[in-house]
């Protein structure tokens, strides 16, 4: 590898995000790489330079913010400078010294603040005049004339519901389902749009349709979102601010001079579907010189609710383009498409036909043996009226005039196959459709490639997965419900975070906790909920999430701003949890959720679940320095682990509770075992995987814990084995029977809890970044600036090279084996940052080493 010759500092982030705008933050974050790849590399020092002239900045000047010469090698920081103004655009770079004490600056970066508050805006809250059951889609425009030129132009649009601005006939920008889902009531998201280039001098048109979301439920569904104290007809504010070139400002605001009327949406449900009636279109109506006399006024609407926040993450936008695998033509009016991937998204359907004529688009995971589409599995909580609304079936009535062209807005799906059915007889083939994956769109960070196509077939199917489940918050499946379970989102944490750059996409979920917790404590187990969800249940196994998830963010990016702002919700929590549980012990959760066969003991799971959030709290007050809290939740956890102890492990056999592998999994993994003690209830946990032939006999929480409670405690071996079993019951049974994403349940031919597209098992597609590339965040030093390594060569495993982008760099761990019983290891760290090696029970020495930056090859001599 050839040395990087400029050391320079690259990859800057304000917020974690890259040149953003409408940052809300009074003190945002700001972030680097050092792009150097000689071993050794370090940065020595740093300089951060802020300010609103960028040629100021290009000559090395900050008036906002210049942090001068620090001796230190941090890369993260929270900027400390002048006052940030709102709607303000800043220029900042860095400067790094690097290990010879030679300066490198970095290119000018960018970002840009918002609103900073309810106070600037100017626009008023409009809508329709219709209520909650109105069902076709409102629209609204607004002409206006620019006299002067333009030197930037940014729409800032706050949402209830669902929106798609336009201007001048065009859709700004690519993001889909904008806002993302909120608590609406207690926090409402705004969006900063660059409209710059769309512009024009003289006449402009603004066009915004909005969708109902999550804001306005109109679907029947078991969880009551139709009866959610928010929900009412959706709404917006809009700021249009203009800058022209002669430095002069106005804005262009949403007010009671707007016109509204319905249009070719006549229903639209984020859990349903979209209804479209192209007859209904009015061409240029979101463009300047429309004739809108037989448009509406619109009406003040209350604002939804007094925090209105920038939406400061990745978007939701279409990713992968999927066309026909296979088309069945079932009769002259029926066809049934094959996607080749399941997903979550929506298609795009061109059709030309008579006036009139009605397309049922239906999106399903399943066939009948007919070869039509076969809704039984996912449709099950769906209570509402099947043929006005029929679940996951779009509904297009065609013109007439043109070849009509049809996406859904404000919906998405879970799906593979489309049948479409039309009301007169239609001729359509593969090109009439096309099928967009679509997802927050969280950049790749890790990449598993070995010689075992199970393995690469599971690592990809597993991402699949999580991404279909990723809508601006973690759901559970894209079509049956969409709802955000907390334990699914704890349950995949690692896998989300060695795969995919989500920590913008978890603050927000963990914002959605706090706004949804109770003043007592209790947590929902779904989030954002419309009310369901504080049942009796809702336990440690599942809302833990309030403390794991800061806590991984914090592991995996050394960023303790998420685990900071929830400190108090995590105290809350786990003070409740006390009060109801004052032995140290408690039922409270939903226990080990579709298990193979064997049933383990809630009381038993539960508690180390108590136990893990009393631990992560205590971890979290030595961090911030709260030393009473740190003795007080040092005590409790310590508590709990003896109470868990006394009831549950038999110390003369070396098993908890009755011994099935989640409950031995679970206290290995969780590190509740005593030390004298772990050597035997690994061993028994060994020998109980030995007698399933190493199958899995788990449910969700044995699965997140069984095959790092294995590796750990030296069962690797095993582990393996089980990782890369592939008859039933295993991740791999449902590989090699053809499924594209990871299922609900082991066995495929199960009753209920049958999604074909869950993330709840998803621990699988990190456990391969732990094991064969054994890559792990240090706790003393996280966020990779020291890795753990601990690879395993298991038996039958020819290659393997798996690497993961860390907040330093790429760290590559890669090795092969040789026919001389020796396998080649070859590490890259980034620069900054160290390791330190472990090699596995396999290796003739295995004595650590510390490794620096750079690229290091290893001879690794094996016993077997």
């Amino acid at each position: 590898m050839a040395n990087t010759v400029d050391g320079s500092p690259s990859d800057l982030r304000c917020e974690h995000l890259v040149n953003p705008l409408g940052i809300d933050s009074d003190h945002p974050r700001l972030s680097w790489k050092l792009n150097d790849n000689r071993q050794g590399a370090v940065q020595t020092a740093y300089r951060i330079l802020v300010d609103t002239d960028s040629m100021a900045v290009a000559n090395d000047r900050g008036q906002i913010w210049d942090t001068g010469k620090q001796i230190d090698d941090k890369i993260l920081l929270t900027f400390e400078g002048k006052a940030l103004q709102p709607q303000t655009r800043y220029f900042w770079k860095v400067i790094a010294w690097d290990k010879d004490g030679k300066d490198h600056r970095s290119e000018v970066s960018i970002f840009e603040t918002g609103k900073m508050g309810t106070d600037q805006w100017q626009g008023a809250w409009i809508s329709d005049h219709h209520g909650i059951d109105h069902k076709p889609a409102p629209y609204f425009r607004k002409e206006f004339t620019l006299k002067k030129e333009v030197a930037r132009a940014r729409a800032y649009i706050a949402v209830a519901g669902l929106y798609e601005l336009s201007l001048n006939g065009q859709k700004v920008g690519d993001h889909r389902l904008d806002p993302m889902y909120t608590r609406f009531d207690r926090r409402t998201l705004y969006v900063t749009h660059d409209v710059t280039a769309q512009l024009q001098e003289g006449q402009n048109a603004l066009g915004v349709v909005l969708g109902n979301g999550w804001y306005n439920h109109q679907s029947l569904g078991v969880w009551d979102f139709h009866n959610a104290p928010w929900r009412a007809r959706p709404t917006f504010c809009l700021d249009l601010h203009v800058v022209y070139t002669d430095g002069t400002a106005e804005t262009i605001k949403s007010e009671r001079d707007w016109k509204t009327s319905s249009g070719p949406i006549t229903f639209n449900s984020i859990y349903t579907a979209e209804h479209y009636d192209a007859r209904l279109e009015q061409a240029g109506w979101d463009s300047p010189g429309f004739d809108d006399q037989k448009w509406q006024g619109v009406r003040y609407r209350s604002f939804p609710s007094a925090n209105i926040v920038s939406q400061q993450m990745v978007p939701i936008r279409f990713g992968r383009r999927y066309e026909p695998q296979s088309v069945q033509k079932i009769n002259d009016c029926t066809y049934v498409f094959d996607m080749g991937q399941n997903m979550a998204g929506v298609t795009h359907v061109r059709a030309k036909g008579a006036e009139g004529t009605i397309l049922k688009i239906k999106h399903g995971e399943r066939l009948h043996n007919d070869g039509r589409i076969d809704l039984s599995n996912i449709d099950v909580y769906y209570h509402g009226d099947k043929e006005e609304d029929p679940f996951q079936t779009d509904i297009l009535t065609l013109s007439g005039r043109k070849e009509d062209q049809f996406t859904a807005k404000f919906n998405y799906k879970g799906f593979r196959y489309v049948e479409i059915s039309s009301s007169e007889p239609i001729h359509l083939d593969a090109s009439n459709v096309t099928a967009f994956f679509m997802h927050s769109d969280v950049a790749p960070l890790g990449e598993v490639k070995t010689s075992s196509k199970l393995i690469n077939d599971l690592w990809r199917v597993t991402n699949n997965a999580y991404l279909s489940n990723l809508m601006g918050y973690p759901t559970d499946c894209p079509q049956r419900e969409k709802n955000g379970w907390t334990g699914d989102g704890h349950l995949a944490i690692e896998t989300a975070l060695y795969n995919f750059e989500g920590i913008t996409v978890y603050e927000k979920w963990i914002a959605d906790h706090r706004d949804e917790q109770q003043p007592n404590g209790v947590l929902p187990d779904i989030i954002p909920t419309g009310g369901w969800g504080y049942g009796t249940a809702n336990g440690l196994d599942w809302t833990s999430t309030i403390a794991i998830i800061p806590w991984q963010v914090y592991m995996f990016y050394g960023d303790s701003k998420l685990l900071a702002d929830s400190y108090e919700n995590i105290k809350r929590y786990v003070d409740y949890v006390e009060r109801i549980s004052p032995t140290g012990l408690t039922t409270f959760g939903r226990g080990d959720w579709v298990p193979v066969q064997s049933t383990s003991n809630l009381e038993l799971t539960s508690s180390v679940y108590f136990y893990t959030d009393a631990f992560i709290l205590a971890k979290a007050a030595k961090l911030f320095g709260k030393t009473q809290d740190q003795q007080k939740y040092e005590a409790l956890s310590q508590k709990i682990k003896n109470a868990i102890n006394t009831k549950f492990l038999d110390r003369e056999q070396g098993i908890y509770a009755d011994g099935t592998q989640t409950e031995l999994s679970v206290p290995l993994f969780w590190k509740v075992v005593p030390e004298d003690m772990i050597a035997k209830v690994a061993a028994n946990l060994n020998k109980k995987v030995e007698e399933t032939n190493f199958h899995l006999d788990v449910g969700v929480l044995g699965a997140k814990a069984l095959l790092d409670a294995l590796k750990d405690n030296g069962y690797g071996a095993t582990a393996y084995k089980v990782a890369v079993q592939d008859t039933y019951p295993s991740w791999g049974w449902w590989v090699v029977n053809g499924a594209t994403t990871l299922l609900e349940n082991w066995d495929l031919q199960a009753e209920r809890d049958i999604s074909d597209n869950h993330m709840m098992f998803g621990e699988i597609g990190g456990w391969f970044f732990k094991s064969i590339g054994g890559i792990h965040p240090d706790p003393e030093r996280p966020g990779f600036k020291h890795t753990l390594l601990r690879p395993m060569f298991p038996q039958g495993l020819a290659h393997s090279e798996v690497s993961h982008r860390s907040p330093y760099g790429t760290i590559v761990s890669k090795w092969k084996r040789n026919a001389d019983k020796t396998v080649t290891y070859t590490v890259t760290i980034p620069a900054n940052a160290s390791a330190t090696l472990y090699l596995p029970e396999n290796a003739a020495k295995n004595s650590p080493q510390k490794l620096i930056a750079g690229t290091h090859s290893i001879k690794v001599k094996l016993k077997e």
